[in-house]
């Protein structure tokens, strides 16, 4: 195979990651406390040899997420919460902790406070936060202190993971710190509230119709290339 078959396979591969990760968003667009997620492209340069060109390939290896404040959505639930600058929630899930930005919780049977998953909500201790069952005029601070009656019962605690860059992403809304977690000074909860997804609907799809022509221009590529090697294969055995 030829260098130019070799970087346009790569190029067309990374143009279909792009793709899949184009798609996600979308998908994605109206799920509450989604990241928006792109590739990002790299460029590997390699020498051949004297008197000849370098070759260079397009790699599309690596993912960037976007935590870019999304719009408040205004619900009216007693735990339903938004966070306004950076921070994220920090939930106990069968795997370890995770970080989330999705705010929908509900207290369960145990008085646990819960994600739609059922995984428990951390305090900003560590420790699950509890809700005693019964109690009435639920207030939560921008601190994420809650009230039951204007008495403190518990604390919803704002993370920042130790090392920004080094987030994995686990599926839309929850990601891993590696790394460990520590307070979110600067960020604050609205009550009442959910946060949006960050996607922008107009943005993604003039993505995808701007790769999808990158990809069949590298498709066409590679059929007249196939097509000229078929012609020199047959021009030879004759």
């Amino acid at each position: 195979m030829e260098n130019a078959t070799y970087a346009s396979l790569t190029r067309q591969s990374g143009l279909m990651s792009e793709l899949r990760s184009i798609a996600n968003n979308i998908a994605n667009a109206s799920t509450t406390g989604y990241r928006a997620e792109g590739v990002i492209f790299s460029e590997h340069v390699t020498r051949l040899g004297r008197n000849h060109a370098s070759l260079s390939m397009p790699l599309a290896q690596g993912r960037d997420t976007s935590f870019e404040q999304g719009g408040l959505s205004r619900t009216g639930g007693t735990f339903d919460l938004a966070i306004e600058g950076e921070g994220f929630f920090l939930v106990q899930t069968p795997e370890g902790e995770r970080l989330s930005r999705n705010g929908h919780f509900t207290p369960n049977e145990n008085g646990d406070l819960v994600t739609a998953d059922g995984y428990p909500v951390l305090d900003a201790g560590g420790a699950p936060v509890f809700v005693p069952q019964g109690v009435t005029g639920v207030a939560i601070a921008s601190d994420g202190t809650i009230s039951a009656d204007g008495q403190p019962i518990g604390q919803i605690g704002l993370y920042l993971p130790e090392d920004p860059n080094g987030l994995v992403r686990e599926d839309g809304v929850r990601f891993r710190a590696d790394a460990g977690v520590g307070p979110a000074p600067l960020a604050h909860l609205v009550q009442g509230f959910l946060e949006q997804s960050n996607v922008n609907p107009i943005l993604e799809v003039s993505r995808m119709i701007e790769v999808q022509r990158a990809y069949e221009l590298g498709q066409s590529f590679l059929d007249l290339e196939d097509q000229r090697i078929r012609n020199m294969i047959r021009d030879i055995h004759r």
